[in-house]
């Protein structure tokens, strides 16, 4: 049996960008990544909003090959996007290529500073979305690590959280979500998202 990309989007929408949102790449290179896509066997549930800016947080972040899976999505659907790398990772040899796929350096040990910068960055530009992993690190985790959200707050930006779900290989986006500031709500909201989003994807995924 051939392979297919398969995606399940809102309101029988398809795999295209609202006129606000940054882009990245091409024709060209949304079908290389959507053959990537194909060749992996996974897919796309959901459709990115029409913001031109927003603060992507992705979970869970289990392994290495999560920025694989969000730049190929990223490409896939022609979104251009930022994130956040250990500064380790734009050592030479690998560091123009993570400055040239949007990657911010950060140090983990430097807290509200980066909040401070990421803040002051986002009003200054007309277009930005950062991808965050709240859990921090690749190992099991009972809390977020909730600075994403004084980032949105902060920058008046909208959260948009973007579920991994390795299992069934399928990249979930989910709506945009306006963050009050209350942190330990707001958290559970999102928390509240990415329970609702695994059990709808254990429901069979349709053909496009």
């Amino acid at each position: 049996m051939g392979v297919r990309f398969e995606a399940v989007l809102p309101n029988g929408g398809a795999l295209e960008l609202g006129a606000s949102v940054p882009r990245r790449g091409n024709r060209a290179s949304r079908w290389l990544a959507r053959l990537a896509f194909r060749m992996w066997g996974w897919r796309i549930a959901g459709g990115f909003p029409d913001v031109p800016k927003a603060i992507v947080v992705v979970a869970p972040h289990t392994t290495n090959w999560d920025l694989l899976v969000a730049m190929l999505t990223a490409f896939a659907i022609g979104l251009r996007i930022s994130w956040l790398g250990k500064h380790t990772l734009f050592r030479w040899p690998l560091r123009p290529l993570m400055l040239w796929l949007d990657g911010v350096p950060v140090r983990r040990n430097s807290g509200s500073g980066t909040v401070a910068k990421l803040v002051e960055t986002m009003r200054g530009r007309e277009t930005m979305v950062l991808a965050v992993a709240p859990e921090g690190t690749r190992r099991a985790v009972s809390g977020w690590r909730m600075g994403f959200a004084h980032v949105a707050v902060g920058a008046g930006v909208p959260v948009v959280p973007v579920g991994f779900d390795w299992g069934r290989r399928v990249v979930a986006i989910g709506p945009a979500f306006t963050l009050t500031g209350d942190l330990a709500a707001d958290e559970r909201t999102l928390r509240g998202w990415f329970a609702q989003a695994e059990l709808d994807l254990d429901a069979p995924v349709p053909a496009p």
